[in-house]
């Protein structure tokens, strides 16, 4: 599948927008990491795809750069109050469901990769290192863009997409990081 197949598949999936970039132009903001520290959402040490479980920034950001492109992947959804927690938490599940549903499409197509989600990983609830049992899905677990320490904004100027803060509505950001299999 080529670059321009791959972006109108996305588009198909439910998203607004996506585009493909080098993972080498990705910014990467370690001073990130302390606002997963600070736990709102409730994940710190208790999802193996957060932080400080995850891996450090600098581990987080070979990750991604091991993969030659990425393509990243942007919804937005109309919100009426960003303390909807609901609504919120709906839409990440849509958009990493659309997520989900690309990659499985690209590794068909020979593009082999893993998200990177709008949220932390959700395959169990709660995740399995609450009782100290390892990850059910470790090849398919994924982190959110914070816990790689991706600074959206710069991605989002980089890919062409729109990104902000607009009364009334939400964009959420992810994007599959990923390489063609070699031909055997």
């Amino acid at each position: 599948m080529k670059n321009e197949k791959i972006v109108e598949f996305a588009i198909k999936e439910g998203f607004a927008d996506a585009a493909i970039i080098d993972t080498a132009d990705i910014v990467f903001n370690a001073s990130f990491r302390p606002y997963c520290e600070e736990n709102l959402c409730g994940q710190y040490g208790a999802n193996y795809s957060c932080p400080p479980d995850c891996g450090a920034p600098e581990e987080m950001k070979e990750r991604v750069q091991k993969h030659k492109h990425a393509l990243v992947l942007r919804t937005v959804w109309n919100i009426n109050d960003y303390k909807d927690s609901n609504l919120i938490k709906s839409a990440k599940q849509k958009h990493n469901a659309y997520t989900m549903s690309a990659i499985e499409q690209m590794e068909k197509e020979g593009h082999m990769g893993f998200m990177v989600g709008a949220s932390g990983c959700a395959l169990c609830n709660p995740c399995l290192i609450t009782e100290g049992k390892p990850c059910k899905f470790p090849n398919k677990q994924y982190s959110c863009m914070s816990a790689y320490c991706i600074d959206v904004a710069k991605l989002a100027d980089r890919c062409g997409l729109e990104f902000g803060w607009i009364t009334g509505k939400l964009f959420l950001f992810g994007m599959i990081a990923y390489h063609e299999e070699d031909a055997k």
